[in-house]
């Protein structure tokens, strides 16, 4: 992984073993050979209006400096960013509507792309507001939790962190670290915060059916977001997928972040046994060795295959 660099996420497809995809999606049938006009796009990207590091004004600038054509802004469940922006984009760039929004599927907590959509749309508006209100009540739980863990003042100091943005655990996290109580974030997800820790509070998010209608509704495009995230069985994954495609999502995303060798292959094969589009996106939240820096390459995706054509 050291070989890989750090500045764009343009390398996925090489190391995905991407020249694979002709004999996995039909070889002969599938065209490479096209122009392709807008080659570098992000569909997966974090502003500060959530738990980015960037504000949205210098994420979109980045963007374009670094050669980006075409992104999102897909903050949790808020579109905060994106309307502080959308009507001021750098020359060359083109921004559409996006938000990563949670929901729901079974007991498994899920999160879903939204792209495309109207903004103003009243279904979009209602339920990133139930989400706004979600999420407040989740952060006051942990702060009581963490509270009865000997760190007091915990949401007062996780919402001076956030400054206005959605509040998450992120935000807990870098408290924590600045008021002594741990090291590093890190540590704050290892020994309060992460899964099945005193911080992770189980919530009852809309449903994946309910999400994806949401988005189908305000004329947006649904995309299951990281779908080997959730660490489940083969089974299982495909049955997500399945009730995914069957509740109307129309893509998966195929690269998100750095990918480890394979997972792109194992994306592949379900976008193809599902009838399914594919989206990629960097997944940028800050600068950092572990994570992609932001555009992808598309060049090498099949023509007709990729969510943007369809935007």
């Amino acid at each position: 992984m050291n070989s890989i660099p750090r500045r764009s996420a343009r390398y996925h497809f090489d190391y995905g073993r991407q020249s694979r995809l002709a004999s996995q999606l039909g070889g002969s049938a599938i065209r490479f050979g096209r122009s392709v006009e807008i080659a570098v796009i992000d569909f997966h990207t974090h502003s500060a209006a959530s738990d980015g590091a960037l504000s949205a004004r210098d994420l979109i600038d980045r963007a374009a400096r670094e050669g980006v054509r075409r992104m999102a802004i897909t903050d949790h469940d808020t579109i905060a960013g994106y309307l502080s922006v959308c009507q001021s984009v750098p020359s060359g760039l083109e921004l559409i509507s996006g938000v990563e929004l949670s929901c729901q599927w079974g007991r498994v907590g899920i999160h879903v792309v939204a792209l495309g959509f109207d903004p103003a749309a009243p279904v979009m508006t209602r339920h990133l507001e139930s989400l706004d209100k979600a999420r407040r009540e989740r952060a006051e739980k942990i702060a009581d939790r963490l509270d009865r863990s000997g760190m007091p003042g915990a949401l007062e100091g996780a919402m001076a962190v956030a400054e206005g943005a959605q509040i998450g655990r992120p935000h807990f996290a870098r408290w924590m670290v600045l008021a002594g109580h741990v090291e590093s974030e890190e540590m704050a997800f290892k020994r309060f915060l992460g899964r099945g820790k005193q911080g992770d509070i189980s919530m009852l998010w809309p449903t994946l059916g309910d999400t994806v209608a949401t988005i189908n509704a305000a004329g947006g495009l649904a995309v299951l977001a990281h779908p080997l995230d959730y660490k489940m069985t083969a089974t299982r994954l495909r049955a997500l997928t399945d009730a995914f495609r069957d509740a109307g999502g129309v893509a998966l995303e195929v690269i998100n972040g750095r990918p480890r060798p394979g997972d792109t292959d194992t994306l592949w094969r379900l976008v193809r046994e599902r009838d399914l589009q594919v989206s990629v996106g960097s997944d940028f939240h800050r600068d950092s060795p572990y994570g992609a820096g932001l555009g992808v390459e598309i060049a090498q995706i099949p023509e007709g295959m990729g969510v943007w054509e369809r935007l």
